[in-house]
């Protein structure tokens, strides 16, 4: 099994979920409010929150890299070999 390729899917997945938290932008529009404790028990009423989210365009690209010659000798050659290829866009930020 070669452990290149699994190597770099590992990393990539780690990129992504690196940007998780940096690619949502929660904007709390209405404060929540508690219910009214006494006796009686009123209902709360829970916040109205809008949820930008970001983009991730995952795709390839050729490359063309040095590989090492599988020989007794130690030499390389050029080989095209796809790479991943990933676009962040971020959501907007509207507070200016």
């Amino acid at each position: 099994m070669r452990k290149g390729p699994v190597i770099a899917a590992v990393a990539v997945a780690a990129v992504v979920v690196g940007f998780g938290a940096y690619m949502i932008d929660f904007d709390v529009t209405d404060e929540g409010a508690l219910p009214d404790v006494d006796v009686a028990v009123e209902g709360g009423e829970m916040p109205e929150v809008e949820a930008d989210v970001g983009s991730i365009d995952v795709g390839t690209k050729e490359e063309t890299v040095e590989v090492p010659d599988v020989d007794v000798e130690v030499d390389t050659k050029e080989a095209e070999v796809t790479l991943p290829d990933i676009e962040v866009t971020p959501p907007e930020d509207d507070k200016g």
